[in-house]
C-alpha cells in the first residue's frame, strides 16, 4: 500500500500542516482524526490498515490531514469566540488546501469525507456546510453539536459549525443527492447524538443511512469494521 508524507505551510491557518496519503489512484476519501489526533492517528490505530483492499485495488485514496482540535474547540485558554473562529478558518483550510487541490488534480468535483468520534463531527460538519462539494459522509460514532465547548456563548461562526442548528434551516439541494451514514454502536457514548442528527436528516426527507451495531462500544474495534464496509458502497 502506497503511503506518502506531506507537510507544508498552511497559509489559512498560518502553521505548519502535516498529511498522509494512502493508495496510488481511486476516488479521494479525506478521513479525519478522532479528538485532539494527528496525520498518523487512524494508520497507527489500525483504521487506514482495515481498508487496505480498497486502497491496494486503486478503488479509493486516503487523505489523513492533521485536526487543529487543540487550538479550536478544546483549546479553553481562549475565549469560545476565538474557538469557534480558529474552527472556521480549519473548514477553509480543508476546503481551499484539500478539496479544492484534489479535486483540481482528479478532474472531480467532490469528494468524500469520514471520520470517528470527533473525526465524525468534523466529517459531518463539512458535508453539511459544503454538500457540493461532497458525495459521501461517513460518520462513525460522530457527535455533531458543540455548544458544550463555546460555554454558553454564540455567534455566526458557532452557528455554522454547529449542524444540528444550522440544518434543519438548509435547504441546498445537494444534500438530497449525498450518500450519507450515520455509524453508531449500541453502547456508544454517541448514541443519542447519532439518533438526533438521524431525527432532523428524517424531517427533511434527506437520505441516508442509519447503522446502529449491536454489542459495539465508542472505541476503535467497532470503526474497524464499519470503514471497509461502508467504502464498499461507494
Amino acid at each position: 500500500m502506497k503511503e506518502e508524507h506531506f507537510k507544508w505551510y498552511s497559509p489559512t491557518l498560518s502553521k505548519d500542516i502535516e498529511m498522509l496519503v494512502f493508495g496510488h489512484a481511486g476516488y479521494p476519501v479525506i478521513l479525519f482524526p478522532t479528538t485532539m489526533g494527528k496525520h498518523n492517528e487512524c494508520r497507527d490505530m489500525g483504521l487506514v490498515e482495515s481498508v487496505r483492499w480498497f486502497v491496494e485495488q486503486g478503488l479509493v485514496q486516503i487523505y489523513c490531514p492533521d485536526s487543529i482540535n487543540e487550538l479550536s474547540w478544546y483549546n479553553k485558554n481562549i475565549h469560545p469566540a476565538d474557538r469557534a473562529k480558529n474552527h472556521a478558518w480549519y473548514d477553509e483550510f480543508v476546503m481551499n488546501e484539500l478539496v479544492n487541490k484534489i479535486c483540481h488534480e482528479k478532474g472531480l468535483q467532490k469528494v468524500c469525507v469520514a471520520g470517528p468520534s470527533f473525526g465524525g463531527y468534523q466529517a459531518a460538519n463539512f458535508a453539511f456546510r459544503h454538500p457540493e462539494r461532497v458525495s459521501h459522509m461517513f460518520s462513525m460514532s460522530g457527535s455533531f453539536d458543540i455548544k458544550s465547548f463555546v460555554d454558553g456563548h454564540y455567534d455566526d461562526n458557532v452557528y455554522f459549525n454547529n449542524p444540528v442548528d444550522y440544518l434543519p434551516d438548509s435547504n441546498h439541494p445537494d444534500l438530497w443527492n449525498m450518500k450519507i451514514v450515520l455509524g453508531v454502536g449500541e453502547w456508544d457514548i454517541c448514541l443519542d447524538a447519532n439518533k438526533r442528527l438521524a431525527k432532523i436528516l428524517s424531517d427533511k426527507n434527506i437520505p441516508f443511512w442509519y447503522d446502529e451495531r449491536k454489542w459495539a462500544e465508542h472505541d476503535w474495534p467497532i470503526w474497524k469494521q464499519m470503514f471497509p464496509h461502508y467504502l464498499s458502497k461507494l
